[in-house]
């Protein structure tokens, strides 16, 4: 091979092609690892979402909603599972990936900040890295701004394309178009579907967990020497289960709750009042109605193994496959480039043809006009 050649086969992609190849990239993997991961704790999602409704009261609200789970069979819970949520859930993960990536890294152009830790980032020694330490106070200010602004444009996104298919699995598909009839609700409405409010809330919490909570505080708080993918690992469940969803509980009891109260009109739908949703659960059951260690156990059942090994699967597993993809868009790049330059080198050949005139008498070129 050339030299020409290697040179070639080496361009260098241009950070516009880049970025977008790596996150189309991380927001796939993080879409399919979502699938497999929730469809497999179907059983855990549905008791967490009758514990966290108004279904289940008094004592052992537990063996309740795990009565009311399998009321059906062992396999009722997949039943209410159809294409609309395996879409919804690739595209919950997935969008919910790509809007964080995208919203961070444009805020931060946007605001001339640097962009959330990510990878290898996560290792660094902090006392020895100190890129931030000099940054002026209105850096600082405008990068907690961007930082508290990104999670919350990615949950937003999430929820409107997830929320919908959720209150699908917890009423099922037949009740639930029964509901959509009676409301007869706009095309936005439908779209964003009913508790969106509660459900949006839930997100950003639990967004900020994975993205932001968890890459700061282990980049700059855990020990350096105890530092590895194992311990990343147990740091984000750990995260995900005594930060994010501890706050996030008293959103799903809401969201759960809403649904309850949307369900009970007369005609079997109702529009839901927030206000008097949580004035009958506080009437009800007090403060237990929206935070209970139950609740926050059959949470963590449903969310941990999903949500909590997400910050280890996207700083530690996502970039092992970083390289090939690099490489593979970087040969599609080189190929496209110098197709595109060898066309441009060939010349017209009636161009390169000397003139008739000038080829059978050379002299007129060179001889003097007379005065």
């Amino acid at each position: 091979m050339s030299p020409q050649s290697a040179n070639q086969n080496e361009t260098p992609l241009p950070k516009n092609i880049l970025d977008p190849v790596l996150m189309v990239y991380r927001s796939t993997g993080i879409g399919i690892f979502g699938v497999l991961m929730r469809w497999g704790g179907m059983p855990l999602e549905k008791i967490a979402l009758f514990l966290n409704s108004s279904q289940v009261a008094g004592k052992n609200q537990f063996r309740q909603s795990i009565q009311l789970t399998f009321a059906d069979g062992a396999l009722a819970p997949y039943r209410v599972v159809g294409r609309t949520s395996i879409a919804a859930w690739f595209f919950q993960y997935s969008v919910m990936g790509m809007a964080f990536q995208f919203f961070d890294r444009a805020l931060s152009e946007a605001f001339g900040v640097r962009p959330m830790y990510y990878g290898k980032e996560l290792m660094d020694d902090p006392s020895i890295v100190t890129s931030s330490a000099n940054e002026d106070m209105g850096t600082k200010t405008r990068f907690a701004v961007k930082t508290a602004m990104a999670p919350f444009f990615a949950a937003y996104l999430e929820t409107a394309v997830a929320n919908r298919a959720e209150v699908e699995r917890f009423f099922g598909p037949k009740k639930f178009a029964h509901m959509e009839r009676q409301l007869n609700w706009n095309t936005a409405r439908r779209f964003l579907g009913p508790a969106f409010f509660p459900g949006c809330t839930r997100n950003v919490i639990m967004c900020n967990t994975t993205f932001i909570f968890t890459p700061v505080t282990y980049r700059a708080y855990f020990p350096q020497e105890h530092k590895s993918s194992t311990s990343l690992f147990w740091f984000g469940l750990g995260s995900n289960m005594f930060v994010g969803n501890v706050v996030a509980i008293t959103q799903q009891a809401l969201w759960g709750r809403s649904l309850d109260y949307m369900a009970a009109g007369e005609n079997g739908a109702r529009n839901i009042n927030y206000t008097q949703v949580i004035k009958d659960g506080l009437k009800q059951e007090g403060a237990k109605a929206f935070f209970t260690p139950p609740k926050w156990f059959a949470r963590v059942l449903m969310n941990a193994p999903a949500q909590g090994l997400l910050p280890w699967f996207y700083n530690e597993v996502l970039p092992i496959g970083e390289g090939p993809v690099i490489n593979f868009t970087k040969s599609v790049y080189g190929a496209i480039s110098n197709g595109a330059s060898s066309s441009n080198d060939i010349k017209p050949l009636v161009a390169a043809a000397p003139r008739p005139e000038l080829a059978t008498a050379p002299e007129l070129a060179t001889t003097p006009r007379l005065k």
